[in-house]
């Protein structure tokens, strides 16, 4: 007959196991959320004080780099501090809960970070990250 099935052996595939598929998919999609963390934007080299015990980075909207010779950049680029405040008003403008992470070279004097830290709290920003380079064992303390 026309319509009866095979019984050679031959039999058609009806069906696909998509298993494996959704396996690799899956393998791809977490490579990729481990990754993503690692693409960053332009950054400015600076050398961040070291502690043991420092959180996660937060993912932020507002990159704000203080390098060894003073100079401020927002989110890769140079900036003068007036400008700064432009800038980070409209980011505030765009995103109300903007949030900021701060980088500053750790031979840059105390009052020098806590004057940008200032400028960013005063321009509205009330949630922000200091960033530091996690270190494997806590510094000694040095002595007096």
């Amino acid at each position: 007959m026309a319509g009866s099935a095979p019984t050679d052996g031959d039999d058609e595939i009806v069906g696909i196991n998509v298993t494996p598929l959704v396996d690799i998919v899956l393998v791809l999609l977490i490579i990729f959320m481990v990754t993503a963390n690692f693409i960053v934007r332009e950054t400015v080299e600076v050398d961040l004080p070291r502690a043991a015990n420092g959180g996660e980075t937060v993912q932020g909207l507002v990159n704000i780099v203080l390098d060894k010779e003073g100079k401020i950049f927002f989110d890769g680029a140079e900036i003068q501090e007036p400008a700064l405040k432009s800038r980070i008003d409209e980011a505030l403008a765009k995103d109300k809960e903007t949030r900021a992470i701060i980088s500053a070279d750790q031979s840059i004097n105390y009052g020098r970070v806590m004057s940008l830290i200032d400028t960013v709290k005063g321009q509205g920003i009330a949630k922000f990250a200091l960033n530091i380079q996690k270190d494997a064992a806590p510094a000694p303390a040095p002595s007096p």
